[in-house]
């Protein structure tokens, strides 16, 4: 990337432009920049901007103390990272007495001078000359103990030694971890780290967060270290020696010294930089967490949406019944509904005939089932009910229900529906969800999605703000309606807040729909910057002027304009007439405000104006009598939906509660490297089953040809026990299914009662 470019971007980032809009409208200035750029570009100039900060707070601070030299100066200017900065810093830094500055206090600073100079002289009787009982020194021992400390604290502040002591470690070192006495059963699931030893910078991002976690825990007791050999010397003495120009040729003062090195690596930097380094492997794997988990947020975000259809959403619960709510085609609530088919009043006649009797009186298209506790036996219900109403078509989808719970206890969704019970707005949301993830997954905290890898253990404001990224580049890639579209969804659009979010809402629900664009700037506080950020991104379907429903900002549209008056053709003429567009060179409309890029961009989105770039629509089937974990056995070929994708293999859901890792290794023929590579979340995959440990809840699954082919071309392995797959009529509870004649005069019932 250009000098240039970087400039150019950084200043419209300052004149308040955001990653979107430069990305998608301001081609010409960056040089083409994609958002994916322009992400990392921000980060960036947000850690050089902090460095810049804690630069002039430590100038200001050692000036104070009134020992800036220019030296120092210019090595703290110098100073390219937050670490270096901090060990430059570390012998000015502010701090309660010392031992040191105890010891300097009483006057023994010119012995520890003395005999770092001239290590001939006698240690003891050197410290004699010190001892000063006025001063606090009481004896020799006193005096070399005080002497000690202060050439403790010389060596651990030095900038230049601390530096390459912790490369040293960072490059050499070695993490291991031993199981704490008395917690190998509770802390069973950390089992392959009880004795376990890697170098610590080729740990993986899972590993090292694993590791952090069981010790977090109190399992395991984590250390990082130079091996030595027996009887040798560690490594880093001998650097810390001839850092200080020391030598051991037995002079009278070297045991001394030595020791203090020793005491220094030990107390004081190898605690310190071992802290150091399990930062920085920290810092590593939460950068590498973050970008899956943003990676998989971004995949369940734009993933395919069933669209404007009346659906039907099921929250599964034993006990508490099956939570139900019918939403119309545009997402509006028209009835919600409990039913108890499972344990224990097991009425699964009635469940039938009140979730017949919704989608008869509604002309239900869709039934998303969200896919927590009972999922598979309201999916049995569910396609028993599609069964007994064929003329219905309906079509059952297993949905994931993570966040649906945090959506429902939300100030938001108690504003959205103040009279609907709680446990009901769930199943609202799985229905929603289902007709368009992203627009419902918005309302939901990003990290409460569940997409993610030990989420809940990397740094929380680098998360937040990495996902919130994410979800804007989502909205803004794909536009938004902004004549339905939700106050959260707007508020994530280029350019607005949640305060002009709520403000457009409210003057849609005054004045009716937008007509045009062009009507967002009567929208209270929304002004010409927040209009030119957000106004491409926003979209009027079937208004007075059809660039409104297409990715053609307003500002462009007079080249729009040249291009029909050039062509003597209409504008509403152009759009959709792909041949005719291919015919058009972007150069010959391109002017001093309008680059190639731009128009080319124009003339792309006239051939398909306002595309969803979400893929298609498809679900998956689960396999019947494959309801829990121990109904799997090796050997089984199933279907299942990507739920997660990590840096070490993808998790997939087969429809038992706990889902299957695919290993990184298992999910090819071929090497892969990165396993996006071959599948990202929400994608529907078959998979055959290696091996079950249902104690540990660990599926292990493989996706490799050869395996599938194999499983694919014998009889399908049955259910355990050996009995045969059971269909839906026959997977019912003991008071079996009605008849048909039974079944419709429950529904007759049910919908008199209603």
């Amino acid at each position: 990337v250009r000098v240039e470019q970087v400039a150019a971007a950084v200043t419209l980032m300052g004149e308040g432009a955001t990653v979107p809009f430069i990305a998608r409208y301001r081609k010409e200035k960056t040089g083409g920049l994609d958002d994916s750029q322009l992400r990392k570009l921000d980060e960036r100039l947000t850690y050089l901007r902090e460095l810049e900060d804690r630069r002039a707070t430590v100038l200001k601070s050692i000036e104070e103390q009134g020992k800036l030299t220019p030296d120092l100066s210019r090595a703290v200017q110098n100073a390219a990272t937050k670490v270096e900065l901090e060990d430059i810093y570390a012998p000015y830094k502010p701090k309660r007495r010392t031992k040191a500055q105890i010891a300097r206090e009483a006057g023994l600073e010119p012995l520890t001078d003395a005999l770092l100079k001239s290590p001939t002289l006698d240690p003891e009787a050197e410290a004699a000359r010190f001892v000063d009982a006025g001063k606090g020194v009481e004896d020799v021992k006193a005096a070399l103990e005080g002497a000690r400390s202060i050439l403790i604290e010389r060596i651990g502040e030095n900038a230049t030694l601390v530096g390459n002591l912790r490369e040293f470690l960072w490059e050499q070192g070695f993490v291991g971890s031993k199981v704490v006495k008395g917690k190998e059963t509770e802390g069973a699931k950390f089992s392959d780290y009880f004795d376990f030893r890697q170098r610590i910078r080729e740990l993986p991002s899972h590993r090292a967060l694993a590791l952090l976690r069981g010790r977090n825990e109190g399992v395991l007791d984590l250390e990082i270290d130079v091996p030595t050999e027996d009887g040798r010397a560690h490594p880093a003495l001998g650097k810390i020696m001839l850092a200080f120009g020391m030598e051991s040729r037995g002079r009278a003062a070297d045991k001394w010294l030595a020791e203090a090195v020793r005491l220094a690596w030990k107390a004081r930097l190898h605690v310190s930089l071992s802290g150091d380094c399990s930062a920085r492997s920290k810092d590593h794997a939460d950068g590498e967490a973050i970008s899956v988990f943003s990676k998989n947020l971004k995949d369940l975000l734009l993933a395919a949406p069933a669209g404007p259809r009346v659906t039907m959403g099921l929250d599964p619960g034993i006990r508490t019944g099956v939570k139900v709510a019918v939403v119309d085609a545009t997402g509006k609530l028209v009835e919600t509904e409990t039913v108890y088919p499972h344990e224990p009043r097991r009425d699964w006649n009635g469940a039938l005939a009140t979730l017949g009797a919704l989608c008869m009186r509604h002309k239900v298209e869709l039934i998303a089932i969200g896919n927590g506790t009972a999922s598979r036996e309201t999916d049995k219900l569910a396609a028993e009910l599609i069964g007994k109403l064929p003329e219905a078509k309906l079509t059952k989808i297993m949905v994931s229900e993570a966040g649906a719970s945090v959506y429902s206890a939300s100030e938001l969704a108690a504003q959205e529906f103040p009279d609907v019970d709680v446990s009901l707005r769930g199943a609202v949301s799985i229905a929603r969800r289902l007709q368009d993830p992203l627009a419902e997954l918005v309302k939901i905290e990003p990290k409460a999605i569940g997409v993610g890898q030990y989420q809940h253990d990397v740094d929380q404001v680098g998360l937040a703000r990495s996902l919130d990224a994410v979800v804007e580049d989502c909205v803004n890639s794909v536009g938004v309606d902004v004549n339905t579209a939700s106050a959260p969804l707007l508020s994530r659009v280029s350019g607005l807040n949640s305060t002009l979010a709520s403000n457009i809402v409210a003057y849609r629900n005054e004045n009716g729909a937008f007509k045009t664009r062009a009507a967002l700037k009567k929208v209270p506080r929304l002004g010409p910057k927040a209009f030119e950020q957000a106004a491409g991104f926003l979209r009027i379907m079937n208004g007075s002027n059809p660039l409104d429903a297409s990715a053609v900002h307003p500002e462009a549209y007079p080249v729009v304009e040249n291009i029909s008056a050039s062509t003597n053709r209409p504008v509403k003429s152009l759009i959709g007439d792909r041949a005719f567009l291919k015919t058009l060179k972007p150069a010959q409309f391109a002017n001093e405000n309008f680059g190639v890029p731009t128009v080319t961009d124009i003339l792309a989105e006239l051939e398909k104006p306002g595309r969803d770039p979400r893929p298609e629509f498809k679900t998956a089937t689960f396999q019947e009598g494959v309801e829990k974990i121990s109904d799997l056995k090796p050997g089984m070929m199933l279907e299942g939906v990507v739920t997660n994708v990590t840096a070490f293999g993808a998790f997939v859901d087969v429809g038992v509660h706990q889902d299957g890792l695919v290993h990184i290794s298992e999910l090819s023929d071929r090497f892969v490297k990165d396993p996006r590579e071959v599948v990202k979340a929400g994608d529907v995959v078959k998979v055959r089953v290696k091996e079950v440990d249902v104690a540990r809840k660990r599926i292990a699954l493989t996706m490799k040809s050869g395996s599938i082919d194999r499983a694919a071309n014998n009889n399908a392995p049955r259910p355990q026990g050996g009995a045969p797959a059971r269909g839906p009529q026959s997977a019912s509870p003991r008071n079996a299914a009605p008849t048909e004649n039974a079944f419709a005069a429950a529904l007759r019932r049910a919908q008199e009662k209603k």
